[in-house]
């Protein structure tokens, strides 16, 4: 069963997560920096809560239950580059992880 931002425990375990994660961790894959990545995270959540609209895209992926064999079963490719002029940005540290453990937290509502 996947984890969900709705469990307390899945919630907690995402915030320690967070409180050990360093500015200067190195990517398991991707390309993203620590900090790229919590402003990623940061916009997931908002687009999720509908917070930050965005365009609709038509593709199949968008789908069910396609998109839950994408997210949940099949394995994410290693090496996956989602950085642009937008993810190139380094954001301030504090204030991304910040933002990050709020968003988790407002899912307990």
């Amino acid at each position: 069963m996947p984890k969900s931002l709705s469990n307390a425990r899945a919630r907690q375990e995402l915030l320690d997560r967070l409180e050990r994660l360093t500015p200067e961790a190195t990517p398991r894959w991707g390309t993203l920096t620590a900090p790229q990545m919590l402003a990623h995270l940061a916009d997931w959540m908002l687009m999720a809560k509908g917070e930050l609209k965005v365009a609709l895209r038509n593709r199949p992926q968008r789908y069910p239950p396609l998109k839950q064999l994408l997210i949940y079963w099949l394995p994410f490719p290693k090496g996956y580059d989602i950085t642009g002029a937008y993810w190139q940005e380094t954001s301030e540290w504090d204030t991304e992880r910040t933002a990050v453990r709020r968003h988790v937290q407002s899912f307990e509502n």
